[in-house]
């Protein structure tokens, strides 16, 4: 089995959610995600979505959490991971249109 570790990032998301670095778990793999980071890139406070999606269903990883002006906020990271199976992948979304950045780090395992 390799190991490879990777970064996926986005850039201005907005108000749909959006696959995270357009990445979606490739099969035959499994992915941990070991951080998670969405950053507001405004002038203004914005409430931020995470989700889970299994490729038909999404299940929340944190719900309309507030991230002040120029902050960010850890999702994923430390001793928390999560773990995606084939066809899996993470999704953020924002309340405010073009407003957060994402760093995802993960550990595909092939």
């Amino acid at each position: 089995m390799a190991n490879t570790f990777k970064n996926k990032l986005s850039r201005t998301i907005g108000t749909s959610l959006t696959s995270v670095g357009s990445y979606t778990v490739p099969s035959s793999t499994a992915t941990t995600v070991i951080g998670l980071t969405v950053s507001n890139v405004t002038a203004s406070q914005v409430l931020i979505t995470a989700v889970v999606n299994d490729g038909s269903n999404d299940t929340h990883l944190i719900k309309d959490a507030p991230v002040p002006s120029g902050g960010s906020i850890v999702i994923v990271g430390g001793d928390q991971k999560v773990v995606l199976e084939a066809t899996h992948s993470v999704k953020v979304k924002s309340n405010t249109a073009s407003s957060v950045d994402v760093v995802m780090s993960i550990l595909e395992i092939t």
